[in-house]
């Protein structure tokens, strides 16, 4: 029997109807195995691929409706990839007739609660509208949760590891405890998982979970430029026209990794544009717009079969957003990963056959080097692996208060039964868990009424608020607003520079403040021609060890895969100049020394998060590095520098624990972390704020090569 052959009759009209020819690969392999087993499934293959499709065709033939209550849960990062996949997921399911309904903070009230009188069909929804069923309406959650056949989690891997992600695996071990028969089957889609048995215990039951990888190649084309900019005077007109070039005449996605570059870019192309009569479609996208500014340019790119365009996003376009053909994507300066990369270039070339294509901007020669780097190991199949949290205390605190909220209280032995039973906490001993929740109750997070716990009073000051459902902080934000209209948002912090007549930077325009009203929280401003400013804090993400690895390779290589435009050809020949006197024989241990002049000169090449643990701990030994770049300038005997390494690496954990005895809260402990016994808070500090265990490995291996 075919994979066709194996679907239900209306899901086989479906396919008739979209006239496809075949089947995709993945969806033959999803079909088949879906519908001929038991198992748990994560799907990986490229964007637009077909992976929704390869989930929702067997899910919504095995599933039967005429079974009360919600069916199938749709599980996304994002609202506007609920929004998006709302309406595909619509068109399929007129031919079952029945329905499908968005659950998140924007969706319609009243379809909402027709969901909960009914509780038939379809449910999308986010982690956090799950945490807000759980925590303040868990009668409603055990109506839509208590009957599941199917959990689908799109992109996942952008949960497998980080905050939300441990939250989410949370609740959906809550959502399994509620089923009336047997816990839902759980399918995970995604393009960029490196991890494979990491993705398996995304669902509780990693023997049970099979992983289909498609792994038909893609066409790619990149090119690499480079083109000097000041970090003063910012993207010069030379390098504007030359990206305008570039892009005036195609449908494009740029990505400058922040909003600050987003909006200065944003700006001055639709200002080019205007100059030389180009199209008027240059659009800004990122967080700090509203939701309607945001939507109007993923609706522009979707129905614009003909017209250029160019949109200038952060990662909020990263996923897969349905936004239609892109002709070319371009990356101005190094994107933070190389995940990041994949989803970024998979935006274009989604037609089946055509050729992705890639244009990359380089502002610095590290930032080039960065950027070859991540390509070549792209092009070897290379993926970030998970970094592992396997006791997350800051996650356990937030969710002994949701289910003590979700129960109107719990008795402490069945709270610590919830507990271990949940695949998040496994790793935790039951002293640990009983540990904490004492701590909670000695703090008034909760009350103990003897025969059972509830919210104490702090408690309840932490799950009132609306911050609560998240597990990513939110700064507090003050609005833009035009003639009545709110056109985005800015920081409270970055907002204290701002005052009547400063100029701003926000979708693409510039405007003048002509009021500020910090009480209310409101920015009042008019449209200007004057020349304005971005006002967003720096943004990035830490670059993994080994991209810094690849990095140093290429500079000790001839060896080189990418196709570089002379401009950057002759960036890199002047860096590999730099190294010309280093060999090294080994990549993944030896690293240079240059001595000059009593100094030594050290490059770690061992990623962001090792590189500032090693640079606090030369600090704390009055080494007092100099750290401009990628290396760490230090005055000490090259002789000295590994003995001290060692030892200092084996003292640091003393060290922080001594500081935070007198000052608790010197580092960052997370947004729940704060809250935790002072031992969990260090615990925090050495494994998430620093790398002490990764570090001490990296110097074990490390070998230093002398260049005098």
């Amino acid at each position: 029997m075919t994979a066709y052959e194996m679907l239900s009759e209306p899901i086989r009209r479906y396919v008739r109807d979209k006239k496809w020819e075949t089947l995709r690969p993945i969806q033959e392999a999803a079909i088949t195995r879906i519908l001929s087993t038991d198992n748990h499934y994560i799907l990986v293959s490229a964007t637009a691929s077909g992976k929704t499709e390869a989930a929702f065709l067997p899910v919504l033939s095995a599933v039967d409706f005429k079974q009360p209550g919600i069916q199938v849960l749709y599980i996304s990062p994002l609202v506007a990839l609920i929004n998006d996949q709302f309406e595909r997921a619509e068109l399929l399911c007129k031919y079952l007739d029945i329905p499908v309904t968005r659950w998140h903070g924007e969706s319609n009230r009243s379809d909402k609660m027709k969901r909960i009188e009914e509780a038939h069909g379809i449910l999308l929804i986010t982690p956090e509208s799950i945490e807000g069923l759980f925590s303040n309406r868990p009668e409603r959650g055990r109506v839509l949760f208590s009957n599941l056949q199917f959990i689908i989690v799109d992109e996942v891997h952008s949960f497998l590891n980080t905050d939300r992600g441990l939250h989410l695996r949370s609740l959906l071990s809550r959502i399994h405890a509620l089923a009336k028969t047997k816990p839902a089957r759980m399918i995970g889609l995604s393009a960029t998982i490196g991890d494979y048995e990491a993705a398996k215990q995304f669902t509780g039951e990693p023997d049970r979970t099979k992983v289909l990888v498609d792994s038909t190649p893609k066409q790619m084309q990149a090119e690499f430029v480079y083109w000097p900019v000041s970090a003063y005077k910012g993207f010069s007109d030379a390098f504007i026209n030359d990206l305008y070039e570039d892009t005036k005449n195609s449908k494009v996605l740029l990505f400058p990794n922040s909003r600050k570059n987003v909006e200065e870019l944003a700006s001055k192309l639709r200002g080019k544009a205007e100059q030389h009569q180009g199209h008027t479609a240059w659009f800004s996208h990122h967080a700090s717009l509203t939701k309607e500014q945001r939507h109007y340019a993923e609706e522009f790119a979707k129905n614009s079969t003909r017209q250029p365009y160019c949109i200038i996003c952060t990662s909020t376009l990263e996923l897969g957003i349905d936004i239609g053909s892109v002709d070319l994507v371009v990356q101005v300066d190094a994107s933070p990963s190389v995940a990041s990369l994949i989803q970024r270039t998979g935006r274009s070339g989604r037609q089946e056959g055509a050729m992705s294509r890639l244009l990359m901007y380089a502002t610095r020669p590290w930032s080039l080097l960065q950027s070859i780097a991540c390509w070549e190991l792209y092009q070897s199949g290379y993926v970030e692996p998970l970094k592992d949290r396997t006791k997350p205390f800051d996650i356990l605190f937030h969710q002994i208060l949701s289910i003590a909220r979700e129960c109107y209280g719990i008795t402490r032995k069945a709270l610590v039964e919830r507990i271990m039973g949940n695949a998040v906490f496994k790793e935790l001993s039951k002293e640990e868990i009983t540990g904490l929740i004492t701590h909670m109750v000695k703090e008034s997070f909760l009350e103990d009424l003897k025969r059972e716990l509830i919210v104490g009073y702090k408690g309840e000051a932490i799950t009132n608020s609306r911050d609560f459902y998240a597990m990513f902080s939110s700064p507090e934000k003050i609005k833009v607003v035009h003639a009545g209209i709110t056109i985005g948002s800015i920081d409270e912090e970055d907002a204290y520079a701002l005052f009547p007549g400063t100029c701003i930077l926000l979708a693409t325009k510039s405007w003048m403040i002509t009021d500020i009203d910090r009480l209310a929280g409101k920015i009042t401003v008019v449209a200007t021609n004057k020349s304005g400013k971005t006002f967003f804090s720096s943004e990035g993400m830490a670059v993994h060890p080994k991209i810094e690895e690849k990095m140093l390779e290429l500079l000790c290589t001839d060896t080189l895969k990418a196709e570089l435009q002379p401009d950057a050809l002759a960036c890199l020949h002047t860096l590999r100049e730099q190294f010309s006197r280093v060999v090294l024989h080994n990549f993944e241990s030896e690293r240079p020394v240059f001595i000059h002049q009593g100094f030594i000169t050290w490059f770690p090449f061992a990623g962001d998060r090792i590189h500032s643990t090693l640079a606090y701990l030369l600090k704390e030994v009055d080494m007092h590095p100099d750290t401009p770049g990628m290396e760490l300038t230090l005055e000490i005997g090259f002789s000295n520098l590994l003995p001290l390494l060692k030892k200092e690496i084996l003292l640091l954990p003393q060290r922080i624990s001594d500081i935070m005895d007198h000052s608790p809260d010197t580092f960052y402990t997370g947004k729940w972390g704060r809250y935790l016994p002072l031992s969990l808070k260090k615990q925090y500090v050495m494994e998430e704020e620093f790398d002490i265990k990764g570090t001490a490995a990296f110097i074990e291996r490390l070998k230093l090569v002398k260049i005098v």
